[in-house]
């Protein structure tokens, strides 16, 4: 029933083999800057390479500093940290999106409100957004207050789906308004522009994570981006254990987190980051083939990137009329050697968050039954 799709994803990605879901490409100086890493002994989380990379970083995204981290989720674990979301507060956030957004709001001690999506860019609906905030909350003593749980609505982290841009600066305005602090899951969209501007540097802060499987990689690692001087101070220093300065002594002055990227890291990802305008021309060829291929067909719909947004096409998604298609779809694709998957379950129906406060979900739901991310790579056509 699918050997169209089949056929045509091997045109793009060749006839043998399996073809994963999204490889990374290493075709520049990754080598080269490994071995200069390697040669300087400093391959751990001090060095050159990482100071480098938090400038690339910073001025790539139009943001005023970047913080180098561990890993994507321990980026926005930091965001949440510094914009003093405690136990007992209350995060705004999507039920369509990796369960690492999710975990980052709980490790704080915090609890997930799950809004509705749009269905043009998967990501958080300002109208379901603001229509919540206007029937459930208070603003006291320049708060947000939950007039169900009486507890404060600290934050909210739309994240940017499949490097689609949610509408982001229409979410600002909504927060600004509401006293929530919006930090940007923005993991999935390095190079991804709203309105001109890059994803992630909208809210007072924005994680990116620098995985395997992302656009551009350092085989893990993530990255704060901030225009203020002392949110990324108190992160620089909650990922460097907290520890105070000092040429010899180990004092810390608070818990702090051992978050900081190796530079071994830093090396590889400066050599990613040096083709990722090439790398984002070319899944930009691949995104319009696959659009070119589905259009006019009543089986599919190709995703593509919503009004006022430049994508990176981070992964391609189409869309299938109702979930026993969908199901089909997955069997015949992967038993054919082509590595497709569903969109995440819906956060609110996991056994951790599933007693979380969620309003009605008929854009998410909808989704979940249907979309379907296709091979993604790099792919020279």
């Amino acid at each position: 029933m699918f050997d169209d799709v089949i056929d045509f994803v091997r045109t793009i990605y060749g006839n043998e083999g399996d073809i994963s879901l999204h490889n990374p490409v290493f075709i520049g100086n990754e080598k080269k800057y490994l071995n200069d890493c390697i040669d300087s002994t400093f391959v751990s989380s001090v060095g050159k390479f990482v100071e480098q990379l938090e400038s690339k970083i910073a001025k790539y995204t139009g943001s005023n500093f970047a913080i180098a981290t561990s890993s994507g989720t321990s980026a926005l674990h930091i965001s949440l940290l510094i914009s003093n979301v405690n136990k007992g507060d209350e995060v705004i956030t999507q039920p369509l999106t990796f369960v690492a957004t999710c975990n980052a709001i709980d490790y704080c001690g915090a609890s997930p409100i799950f809004i509705d999506v749009d269905k043009d860019t998967m990501g958080l609906s300002p109208s379901a957004l603001e229509s919540f905030l206007v029937k459930n909350t208070i603003i006291k003593d320049q708060q947000c207050i939950n007039k169900s749980t009486g507890k404060i609505i600290k934050a909210c982290i739309p994240m940017h789906t499949f490097g689609h841009s949610c509408r982001i600066s229409e979410i600002l305005e909504i927060c600004s308004k509401y006293k929530i602090i919006l930090i940007e899951d923005a993991a999935e969209s390095l190079g991804s522009f709203y309105k001109e501007k890059h994803t992630g540097s909208y809210g007072s802060l924005g994680a990116l994570s620098f995985n395997g499987n992302k656009i551009i990689t350092a085989g893990g690692g993530g990255c704060i981006i901030t225009d203020d001087e002392k949110l990324a101070q108190r992160a620089r220093h909650l990922i460097t254990t907290a520890k105070l300065p000092h040429i010899w002594e180990y004092k810390h002055d608070m818990v702090g987190y051992n978050y900081r990227m190796p530079n071994l890291n830093a090396a590889l990802l400066i050599a990613q980051l040096e083709n990722l305008e090439n790398f984002l021309v070319i899944k930009r060829k691949i995104a319009m083939a696959y659009r070119d291929f589905f259009i006019d067909n009543d089986t599919y719909n190709f995703f593509e990137e919503p009004v006022n947004s430049k994508s990176n096409y981070w992964l391609n998604a189409i869309i299938l009329k109702n979930q026993s298609q969908r199901d089909l779809f997955l069997k015949e694709t992967n038993s054919n050697g082509i590595r497709t998957r569903p969109v995440w379950a819906l956060m609110n129906k996991s056994v951790v968050f599933k007693n979380a406060q969620s309003e009605e979900l008929k854009n998410a739901k909808w989704l979940e039954k249907r979309v379907v991310n296709i091979p993604s790579s790099v792919a020279i056509l």
